[in-house]
C-alpha cells in the first residue's frame, strides 16, 4: 500500500515530511501561488505550490479536479487551511490519468445538481462531501444497531434472498426462474428469523429486501436495506417495543460516535431517544385525530401519511419527543402470522414506530402455535400447503416471540432531512431505475 498520512491526521505531523494521497478536490491558481486541495476518506488537506515552480510542461500543470494524486511535502501550521495545517514545497505525482470533469463541481460547498443528475452519475457524484455524509451516517447507524443487539445477546444471521413463497400477504413479489421452478426475491427474512428463534432464541439481520409494489413516491423503494430482529420468550408486543427502543438508542449513539464529521457538515444532531417511548393505541389515535385534527380517519384500517405527520407533531407537543409507538393496528392490515390482541380480536399485538411524522418501524408479537397458524390461514382463504416449509417449525415447539424491521434508508432520510429516500440510497431501485 502507498505509505501516506490521512488528511485528518496531518495536525499530528507538523514539521515532518509526509505523503498524502487522494482526489484533487480543487485547484486555485493565483499569480504567485497555487493551492491544491486534496480529498481523501478522512477529509480535505491543502498543499501550497509556488507558481514559479510549476512549468507549463510539468506533469502537475493544469491537472483537472478529481485526478488522483499523491502529494509529498512538509506539514506547516496554518489556521486558515483545512484542519489548521498545510503541505509546503510539495512534490505532486499523478496516480491516474487526467480526470474527466464530473457533471457538477464537487468542490462547491452546496450540491448544485438535481436528483436525477445525481443518481445518473452516482459513482462520481456521491464523492461530494455533502452527498457522502448521508451514507457515513447510514454506516454508523448499522454499527450502532449491531452493537446494541450484540449487547443484548442476539446472534447475527444471514438468510436466503431467493425463496419459494411470498412472505408478506398483500405485497407484490419479484418472481424469477430458479432452475425451472418458480421462486421469488424475499420481501423480508420473516420466515427464517422466526425459525431461528427456535435455534438461537435471539437473532438479527442486516440485509436487502425486495418489494414489487408499484409505488412511485418519495418514501418507497423496490429494494432497500432492512434491519431485522426477532426473539423469543416474550410476554407480548410491549417486550418487542422495549428492545426496539434500545436498538434505536444504539443507532443514535452509533451515529453520534462514528459519524460526528458528517453530522457537523450537515449541521445535524442525533435524535434524543427517551427512556420510554410514549404510545397511543391505534383506535385511540384515530379518535384523537377525529376530535382535534379537522378530519376523520375512523373506519380506515391504516394511518395515512397525513395522520402520521399529525401524530408526530402531537407527540412532540404532548411528550417532547420525536418518537411515538402506535400499537393495536387492525388485523386486516397485518400479515397472517400476527398475534391478535387478547379480548379484542379485530386488533393486533403489533405496532408502528413513528419518527418525525413518518412510520419508521413495523413490529409485533407473532403466532407461535401450529394450530393457530392453520386457523389464521383458513380464515384468510390461504392454502397451508404453500407454507409447508414455514409451518413445520411450529410443529416442533416454539416459544412466544416477536420482532421488528427498520428501514435503513427511511431512518437516514429522517435524520438528514432528505426530502426523497433516494437521496440516501446507494444506487436506488424503483419503478424507473435499474442502473447504475
Amino acid at each position: 500500500m502507498i505509505s501516506r498520512v490521512l488528511a485528518a491526521d496531518l495536525h499530528a505531523h507538523v514539521g515532518e515530511q509526509v505523503t498524502i494521497a487522494g482526489w484533487l478536490h480543487r485547484r486555485r491558481e493565483l499569480k504567485s501561488v497555487t493551492f491544491l486541495i486534496v480529498r481523501d476518506r478522512s477529509g480535505l488537506a491543502q498543499a501550497v505550490l509556488s507558481s514559479r515552480l510549476v512549468r507549463p510542461d510539468s506533469s502537475t500543470a493544469g491537472l483537472p479536479e478529481e485526478t488522483v494524486v499523491a502529494v509529498t511535502g512538509t506539514v506547516v501550521a496554518n489556521e486558515q487551511a483545512p484542519g489548521g495545517v498545510e503541505l509546503t514545497d510539495p512534490a505532486v505525482t499523478p496516480l491516474s490519468g487526467p480526470a474527466t470533469p464530473p457533471p457538477f463541481d464537487l468542490y462547491r460547498p452546496a450540491v448544485t445538481a438535481g436528483l436525477p443528475t445525481i443518481l445518473d452519475h452516482a459513482p462520481t457524484t456521491l464523492r461530494h462531501p455533502v452527498l457522502r455524509a448521508g451514507f457515513e451516517i447510514a454506516a454508523a447507524t448499522v454499527a450502532g444497531f449491531r452493537a446494541a443487539l450484540d449487547g443484548l445477546d442476539f446472534t447475527e444471521v444471514h438468510t436466503p434472498k431467493i425463496v419459494e413463497s411470498a412472505t408478506e400477504s398483500g405485497a407484490n413479489v419479484f418472481g424469477l426462474d430458479y432452475f425451472g421452478h418458480p421462486a421469488y426475491l424475499a420481501q423480508s427474512p420473516q420466515f427464517y428469523k422466526q425459525a431461528l428463534v427456535g435455534v438461537f432464541e435471539r437473532v438479527y439481520e442486516v440485509g436487502p429486501v425486495f418489494r414489487a409494489e408499484p409505488h412511485d413516491t418519495a418514501r418507497h423503494l423496490a429494494e432497500y436495506t432492512s434491519l431485522d430482529a426477532e426473539f423469543g420468550f416474550i410476554a407480548d408486543h410491549h417486550d418487542v417495543m422495549a428492545v426496539l427502543r434500545d436498538a434505536i438508542a444504539g443507532m443514535a449513539a452509533g451515529v453520534a460516535e462514528r459519524a460526528g464529521g458528517a453530522l457537523e457538515l450537515l449541521g445535524l444532531k442525533p435524535p434524543v431517544v427517551p427512556e420510554r417511548i410514549p404510545e397511543i393505541h391505534f383506535a385511540d389515535a384515530q379518535e384523537l385525530i377525529a376530535a382535534e385534527a379537522g378530519w376523520d380517519p375512523r373506519g380506515e384500517p391504516d394511518l395515512s401519511p397525513e395522520d402520521e405527520r399529525w401524530l408526530g407533531d402531537w407527540a412532540m407537543r404532548e411528550y417532547g419527543t420525536e418518537f411515538l409507538f402506535v400499537p393495536g393496528y387492525p388485523m386486516v392490515k397485518r400479515p397472517f402470522y400476527t398475534h391478535p390482541e387478547p379480548g379484542r380480536p379485530a386488533c393486533s399485538n403489533s405496532f408502528d414506530l413513528i419518527f418525525r411524522g413518518l412510520e419508521l418501524v413495523t413490529g409485533g408479537q407473532r403466532l407461535h402455535r401450529h394450530a393457530d397458524y392453520l386457523a389464521a390461514l383458513a380464515e384468510r382463504g390461504q392454502d397451508p400447503a404453500a407454507y409447508a416449509g414455514y409451518l413445520q417449525v411450529f410443529e416442533h415447539g416454539m416459544p412466544p416471540h416477536g420482532g421488528f424491521a427498520i428501514g435503513l434508508e427511511r431512518w437516514t432520510a429522517r435524520l438528514t432531512g432528505a426530502a426523497n429516500v433516494r437521496q440516501v440510497t446507494l444506487f436506488p431501485r424503483d419503478l424507473h431505475r435499474l442502473s447504475p
